[in-house]
């Protein structure tokens, strides 16, 4: 029998074909050689759809270098492609229509305002859940302005802190807008009056996207800086929900966002958690109701939307100790646990979907080994199944 094989299905960043997580890749197929699983990358543009074979790109671990070859579709497709506004992401949506009868561990999730009203029907999650308004009209922030001091206007599928913008109500009257244009950049403080927010709404909107309005809430550390948390959800070698980690994010000075592509620090979440709460016992409560949370909204989603292999959740946790759901990220990095120093957390975040992947296989050939007729003799096997094709040997194109 061969072995098994997983596709690492992403985007290209640019033309010149890079990508954006190789080292994380690299360490995927390590893991995946120790366990008998072959590991491979490929974006939608290196198929051959005629041919049924993919172009693919290999890591070797112990030459420590990438090479092309020819490959016939994997047994499981890990999905880590991020939204992108190109011709790649149109090419990825033909990708997922044409082959959606492939065995995928993730499918893709919804933007933030379909996953807050699926997460608002529930009423165990609906009061971690900030009020929040699909943005049509400028009146859509006056409204909530009147119940809260903050509010955060946010593009419904923007990652990475872009787009973002802050409006505060001060004690003259004026509002302060602060905010993260597309490219991550920290735009410069402006005092405006709250006849001008109209303008000013209209003026920041210059991409055509959808908003959502969220109710601001007071993570601001005694520095002035932004904190948040970041809890990764994964299914493990054996497909039941754990969550893998939770480590906190610290914005830089100015910054309404704690992202750490946009300049923020990583840290222990304990060490947040004792700045912010105080108590041990408290903190050991946080934890626990957040780990429960987090692996709750993770059954739910998979529930609602299809398979899912694992979710971030960017959680706020107010002077109280009361936890709010800021987004949830279903193409989540790991950075956050290298960087806090949480080695062996990192290393669970990284192997955790290869253990997965490979226990996901396992289940699905015995499912079909039961659906064999019996006395037939005849295996099941399915054209996703691998096997690797040497171009020279195939006399393949390289």
């Amino acid at each position: 029998m061969r072995q098994p094989a997983l596709g690492i299905l992403t985007l290209y960043l640019n033309e010149s074909k890079s990508l954006e997580e190789r080292p994380v890749y690299e360490k995927m197929t390590a893991a995946g050689r120790r366990i008998g699983l072959s590991v491979f990358v490929f974006t939608p543009q290196d198929v051959d759809d005629a041919r049924g074979l993919i172009r693919a790109q290999s890591y070797n671990p112990v030459t420590k270098k990438w090479s092309r070859r020819w490959v016939r579709f994997p047994s499981v497709i890990y999905d880590r492609c991020r939204i992108q506004k190109s011709y790649r992401f149109q090419q990825l949506l033909a990708f997922r229509k044409r082959y959606s009868h492939l065995h995928f561990l993730n499918r893709p999730l919804r933007n933030k305002w379909t996953i807050y009203r699926a997460l608002g029907k529930v009423p165990a999650f609906r009061a971690h859940l900030p009020t929040t308004r699909l943005y049509q009209s400028p009146e859509d922030v006056s409204l909530l302005l009147k119940k809260y001091p903050t509010v955060y206007l946010k593009p419904i599928n923007g990652t990475g802190g872009r787009g973002i913008l802050r409006i505060e109500r001060s004690r003259d009257g004026s509002l302060l807008l602060q905010g993260r244009n597309h490219a991550r950049t920290i735009v410069q403080p402006k005092h405006i009056s709250r006849g001008r927010l109209a303008s000013a709404l209209q003026s920041w909107d210059k991409h055509g996207d959808r908003y959502i309005v969220q109710q601001g809430l007071n993570i601001k550390l005694p520095s002035g800086r932004v904190h948040d948390y970041r809890m990764l959800v994964q299914k493990n070698g054996s497909g039941v929900w754990e969550v893998t980690g939770c480590a906190g994010r610290i914005g830089p000075l100015r910054s309404i966002t704690s992202n750490l592509h946009g300049g923020g620090e990583a840290a222990s979440m304990n060490d947040l958690l004792r700045q912010w709460v105080g108590s041990e016992s408290d903190i050991r409560q946080i934890r626990q109701t957040a780990e429960t949370f987090g692996v709750d909204v993770a059954r739910h989603l998979e529930a609602t939307y299809g398979a899912l292999c694992e979710l971030a959740l960017d959680l706020a946790i107010d002077r109280n100790g009361k936890i709010w759901l800021i987004e949830v990220n279903p193409k989540p990095s790991r950075e956050v646990f290298h960087q806090a120093g949480e080695r062996e957390v990192y290393r669970k975040a990284i192997v955790r979907p290869i253990e997965y992947a490979l226990w996901a296989y396992r289940e699905k050939r015995g499912l079909r080994a039961q659906k064999t007729s019996p006395g037939t003799g005849a295996e099941h096997r399915s054209s996703a199944d691998p096997a690797d094709y040497d171009a020279s040997s195939q006399g393949l194109p390289t």
